[in-house]
């Protein structure tokens, strides 16, 4: 039995549906998009602003430091210069529970939150932003824990309890009910509503904005900060914002039944068997350390990341083995919404950009994810998406590309990335992988920075990685450099962005605070 269990697609889209109510008869009648949202902000029209990024941030305090934390502290310096903050998923981990909201976003952010002086007083599903606060959910936000690993983690809960501050597993009892508690916390949560008068009263008060056209949910800071759907668009100086959920459309593509498919499934299956074996030596080699002695602590929580990694691994492979035998699932609704949406921002005179934050990357070379099946299929559906809105507009402006910056997580570093000749709209497109905001950081592939059109190293060069930031060094010289981003927005036809990476560096149990030279895309 998996540690985690991740739902089905089918069941992730039915679920959500329910609880946002999707497109009942009310929402109809009235014309609300309930892909949309209008910021309450008398600056949304000023070309030059500026918001944060992080993401992969949802662990609690180990080894008695608190990288989430103090990721926010740093965060807080640049408060009052910023509009809002992207957070590419992964809000809470292990399982996404509820009961891990308190220790895992709500006291981490607390500046960030109405109320938030007093952050034990705080219930998660009523939670309101002083600054807006942009959310998509990560595969950790959709997991649930088998009742067996429920039962065992609350048995473990006093030795874990004594540990606390060394390490913390971040497991309770169950796990995100199939993303409910990340619905509650962020999204416009209808469901609860029970009756038509209470839906209609409650429509009439927050849903009165107006985005192109479309009456839309109206986002007002410190007083109704909700989210209308795990997909949606909002627009700020001239630029537009698309959320996805990248969880509905990342199921692995499947092998072909051919000479090169069996050869596929043969290293697949090698390389799980590997990923077994070193998972047993590494459990044998954590049972000889002794938590109590720091060294050795620091080693256990290297070792603790090396198991989440090929937890990871060997998820990705059985999906990858498995998917000739299920049914093909990927969400063709929210791929059509996101080329719907591109291709009315580039026939709206008024949308000078477009970005796209969401969780899984399509372009990575952090060592776990550079290959794997999920990343693949998302660099497969973006492509498609891409190719029909470029078919669909025309011919693309000299020097543009279908959107300015694709903004990601799930891999746990800071990456930039560049696409040059794909052979697909993707071509000349910048990528940022900003999944370093406070889990276990990763390293980078020993396999270098250069892009390659698909896993095989000996395939066509696509592209590069510009900038890398994840765990490196060893022994004493070891550092985690866990990082967030202000990206700077310039007026022009064709907009301009200044990446600042700002790191907060774990090494010899001390932090090192500083900022990498930043870069214009």
């Amino acid at each position: 039995m998996e540690f985690v269990s991740d739902p089905d697609i089918t069941v992730k889209i039915d679920q959500m549906r329910r609880r946002v109510r999707w497109k009942e008869e009310l929402f109809l009648n009235k014309a609300i998009d309930q892909t949309k949202l209008a910021i309450d902000d008398d600056n949304t029209d000023n070309p030059n602003f500026s918001f944060l990024v992080i993401g992969d941030s949802g662990c609690g305090s180990h080894l008695k430091h608190h990288p989430q934390r103090k990721i926010a502290e740093m965060m807080l310096q640049h408060q009052q210069k910023c509009s809002f903050i992207l957070h590419t998923g992964d809000v809470v981990y292990q399982v996404g529970s509820n009961e891990y909201y308190q220790n895992n976003f709500i006291n981490p952010y607390k500046e960030f939150l109405v109320g938030g002086e007093k952050p034990q007083q705080l219930e998660y599903d009523r939670l309101t932003f002083k600054l807006p606060f942009f959310l998509v959910p990560g595969n950790h936000d959709y997991y649930d824990l088998p009742l067996i690993y429920g039962i065992l983690a609350q048995a473990t809960w006093l030795p874990r309890r004594l540990l606390r501050g060394r390490i913390n597993l971040d497991v309770g009892w169950h796990g995100s009910d199939c993303g409910d508690a990340y619905a509650r916390a962020f999204l416009d949560y209808l469901i609860a509503l029970k009756g038509r008068t209470n839906l209609e009263r409650h429509l009439d008060t927050h849903y009165t904005a107006q985005h192109i056209g479309d009456r839309c949910l109206h986002y007002q800071p410190e007083k109704f900060t909700r989210l209308p759907n795990r997909y949606y668009t909002f627009r700020y100086g001239g630029i537009d914002f698309l959320a996805l959920d990248s969880n509905t459309f990342n199921q692995p593509l499947t092998i072909p039944d051919t000479e090169e498919g069996e050869t596929k499934r043969a290293k697949l299956l090698s390389r799980q068997s590997e990923l077994e074996d070193r998972e047993q030596k590494i459990q044998e080699a954590i049972e000889q350390l002794d938590i109590n002695n720091p060294e050795d602590a620091e080693q256990i929580d290297d070792y603790y990341a090396k198991l989440e990694h090929i937890e990871e691994s060997k998820r990705d492979i059985e999906k990858q083995l498995n998917i000739n035998k299920q049914k093909q699932t990927t969400d063709w609704q929210q791929l059509e919404w996101l080329k719907d949406s591109l291709v009315a921002s580039w026939q709206d005179e008024t949308a000078r950009g477009r970005i796209i934050f969401l969780h899984h990357p399509a372009y990575v070379t952090e060592t776990t994810k550079w290959d794997q099946g999920q990343t693949l299929a998302i660099r497969d559906r973006l492509r498609q998406v891409f190719n029909d809105t470029v078919k669909e507009i025309g011919t693309l402006p000299e020097g543009r590309s279908v959107v300015d910056l694709v903004i990601s997580g799930h891999a746990h570093c800071l990456e930039h990335l560049y696409t040059k000749n794909t052979g697909y709209a993707d071509s000349e497109t910048n990528w940022i992988v900003c999944g370093g905001s406070g889990h276990s950081l990763r390293r980078q592939r020993q396999e270098g920075t250069v892009l390659f059109q698909d896993a095989a190293l000996d395939s066509q060069p696509i592209g590069q990685s510009q900038l890398y930031l994840g765990r490196n060094g060893s022994g004493k010289d070891k550092k985690r450099p866990y990082s967030f981003l202000r990206i700077d927005v310039q007026a022009g036809n064709k907009p301009q962005f200044t990446v600042n990476t700002y790191v907060a560096e774990w090494h010899q149990r001390q932090w090192n605070e500083y900022a990498i030279d930043p870069f214009t895309i």
